[in-house]
């Protein structure tokens, strides 16, 4: 039987929305997936390389739609064909953390296969920083791949918002961060999920750098048609440098209602996190602007560069990128917005997001969180036999991120963009960047929250003293002394009572929502304060 990390769509568990957010089992196996994905990207490197389809040579000119709202007029394409169910075998097979009780949230889930012919693609004149990249076709072939749909039984219900998750290979299966990160605000909010097996590796298989230890790792590197060939057997991917296209024709049958159960969306937003904001990146700066497919973008844990092109049956390449590839910043001169959320560890570590800052405008926002990590307890949980010398990060990174997923969609919906965050604080020398801090050793500038400003931890993007590729990305969680407590709060009652004020504050600001307070105050620690 796999491991429940892996999980087939059944017998979920509901995930608790209040309490501190933390260590249990449920996460624990989750670790196995997004801390792989995690390592893999951020320890070596890269992410990866692919790049889609569209007429050679398209710009397209920013312009703001009459009426309020955002809005694209998606350029013509061919469509995937999704009218095949996938059934038998084990069930829907992915790799995710706390499995949400889809029923009780009045929600359903069906898998689909996905197929066409896709187009590969070239970069004409080259990568420039700034992200203005001309795309040709580059050849075709024929695809099979799979996409999974998590929709509201009630068509009333449904917001008119689609997220398309290009699911995340680097832990060697697909991986649904995104959706675990977002979910609570995706279900309540009456949104569609779809999420795309992009990369050949999901689906195909091939070699992975970096492993969690732990049950149902026997299951990465494998690919869909070796972990179940009974379900996914008729699948097949031509490579990386597809995956791209294939995005796009996803995007094109999930818009004209394909597998949405007569739902008419009225916006699709692109969305991938940690390799997969690489490939949003490339997809951007490349592809956007031919086909037009997507109403705004979702960024969250980028590193600098982007996805790279690669060759007909060839997986990305895990380690360019991160090591060698040059820096990019999302084009300007495009009608889809983006939203880009950073955690502390992507700014400074190998991922290096410090070098594509940019600034914010009427189509691009950025917010960076300081005291979180590029994965942390919330997303992985436990790791069996993982020692990095110091407890995980357990900053409210997801809290932060459904604001932005909110932000956003409002963003697209009425045309009130984001609010504006300062960047996190750094320093420069020679071309290494550090993040600022207090005398605590906590990060200074970005998007404030109460267990950064009212601490009893210090929470750092940074690892533990043992570091090893995957702790590099789990950043840390360090007791304050009980003097230094003492010292910060005469008492339970004043810790609290500052806690709750920071907590309305950062509400009020706008980067964590009123319905998630009771969230954000479960992470408050009384019992810390002894006096």
């Amino acid at each position: 039987m796999k491991a429940d990390i892996f999980r087939r769509g059944v017998g979920l568990r509901p995930r608790v929305s209040g309490g501190r957010p933390n260590l249990s089992v449920a996460r624990a196996r989750r670790a196995l997936l997004n801390p792989v994905t995690v390592a893999l990207l951020a320890v070596i490197a890269a992410m990866m390389t692919a790049c889609g389809p569209g007429t050679p040579g398209a710009t397209v000119t920013a312009q703001r739609p009459a009426g309020g709202g955002v809005s694209v007029t998606p350029n013509p394409g061919p469509a995937a064909d999704v009218s095949h169910v996938l059934t038998g075998g084990g069930g829907p097979f992915l790799g995710e953390a706390i499995p949400l009780d889809l029923d009780a949230q009045g929600y359903t889930q069906q898998e689909y296969a996905a197929s066409g012919t896709a187009t590969a693609y070239r970069a004409v004149g080259g990568l420039p920083g700034n992200g203005v990249w001309t795309f040709a076709a580059d050849g075709t072939a024929p695809y099979t791949t799979r996409i999974v749909v998590r929709r509201p039984e009630a068509k009333a219900k449904f917001s008119g918002n689609v997220i398309v998750e290009w699911l995340n290979v680097s832990g060697g299966v697909d991986a649904d961060p995104e959706w675990s990160t977002l979910s609570e605000e995706i279900t309540r909010r009456g949104d569609v999920w779809v999420g795309v097996s992009a990369q050949r590796l999901g689906v195909e298989g091939g070699q992975i750098l970096v492993t969690a230890p732990g049950p149902g790792s026997e299951a990465a590197g494998k690919g869909l048609k070796t972990i179940d060939p009974a379900r996914y057997g008729g699948l097949a991917h031509p490579g990386d440098g597809f995956s791209f296209d294939i995005y796009t024709q996803v995007a094109r049958a999930v818009r004209a209602g394909g597998t949405l159960g007569g739902l008419h969306p009225k916006r699709l937003i692109a969305a991938g996190e940690s390799q997969s904001a690489f490939a949003m990146t490339t997809y951007y700066n490349g592809v956007q602007p031919l086909t037009q497919a997507f109403d705004g973008f979702y960024v969250h844990s980028r590193g600098a560069a982007s996805l790279q092109l690669v060759g007909p049956g060839k997986n990305s390449d895990l380690v360019g990128p991160l090591l060698l590839g040059s820096s990019t910043t999302f084009r300007t001169d495009q009608r889809a917005p983006v939203f880009d959320v950073q955690t502390e560890t992507d700014t400074t570590s190998i991922l290096g997001s410090v070098k594509a800052r940019q600034p914010d405008s009427d189509r691009f926002r950025l917010w960076e969180v300081p005291g979180t990590a590029h994965a942390d307890a919330h997303l992985t949980g436990m790791i069996p036999g993982l020692d990095c010398g110091a407890p995980i990060n357990n900053g409210p990174l997801h809290l932060v991120a459904k604001a932005g997923w909110r932000a956003l969609t409002t963003w697209l919906t009425t045309g009130q963009a984001p609010v504006t965050s300062p960047r996190i604080d750094t320093s420069e020398f020679f071309g290494f960047y550090s993040v600022k801090r207090n005398s605590d050793g906590i990060a200074t500038g970005g998007v404030r929250t109460p267990p950064l400003d009212v601490p009893v931890d210090v929470l750092s993007g940074d690892p533990g003293p043992k570091v090893s590729s995957l702790c590099l990305l789990l950043g840390s969680t360090k007791p304050l002394s009980a003097a230094r407590l003492a010292a910060l709060y005469p008492s339970r009652a004043s810790y609290l009572e500052r806690y709750t004020a920071a907590a309305d504050a950062t509400i009020r600001a706008g980067f964590v929502l009123p319905e998630d307070r009771a969230t954000l105050l479960a992470y408050a620690q009384p019992n810390r304060i002894t006096a």
